[in-house]
């Protein structure tokens, strides 16, 4: 039977390496990076924008379908907050210069962040307009993005890799997804 999950109580840590659907397909949703151009990535990100509007908004959106997966409301913070912290590793890609090495991004937990930002407690009218203009920014972001300056990269602190494009896939992949992760 669903739960209505204590606000703080985080999900197991993930333990998959999603940074393989940059390269490859998803089996689980048929994501297939080799879609995800340059030319493409702004309007990818701006298409979820009235998907993600519709989700928090649903009877029992704060109903996890089982203690180990987030609810409709969880997933759409996450997704706010997977904006927010692209923007910000986008930046550091794009203001490292070229040759330098990679830029190195700051560590994100996105457990932590569940439980740290109680997601099940917050708005869901505030949670959509924040989505909205976290994707909206991230979209522009993107769009600013030329030339060599898709090639240049940054490094989480694991040491996984990324260039401008394979960020902006493994971001379109989790905002995609997701929504097919609430819809079941």
């Amino acid at each position: 039977m669903p739960t209505v999950p204590d606000p703080a109580e985080a999900v197991p840590p993930e333990t998959r390496d999603w940074t393989t659907i940059s390269r490859e397909p998803c089996a689980e949703c048929g994501f297939d990076p080799s879609t995800v151009t340059p030319a493409v990535v702004p309007g990818r990100i701006l298409a979820t924008i009235p998907r993600w509007a519709r989700v928090p908004g649903r009877t029992g959106s704060t109903v996890r379908p089982s203690p180990d997966v987030w609810s409709p409301l969880e997933y759409t913070c996450h997704v706010r907050d997977v904006c927010r912290t692209f923007a910000q590793r986008l930046d550091l890609i794009v203001r490292t210069p070229p040759g330098a090495p990679p830029a190195r991004f700051p560590d994100w937990d996105q457990n932590a962040a569940q439980a740290g930002g109680r997601y099940n407690a917050q708005d869901p009218d505030a949670v959509v307009d924040e989505y909205a203009a976290a994707a909206a920014a991230l979209a522009d972001g993107f769009a600013a993005v030329h030339g060599d300056a898709w090639r240049r990269e940054g490094a989480r602190g694991d040491g996984a890799r990324f260039t401008a494009l394979s960020l902006a896939a493994y971001l379109v992949h989790d905002l995609e997804h997701h929504l097919i992760d609430v819809d079941g």
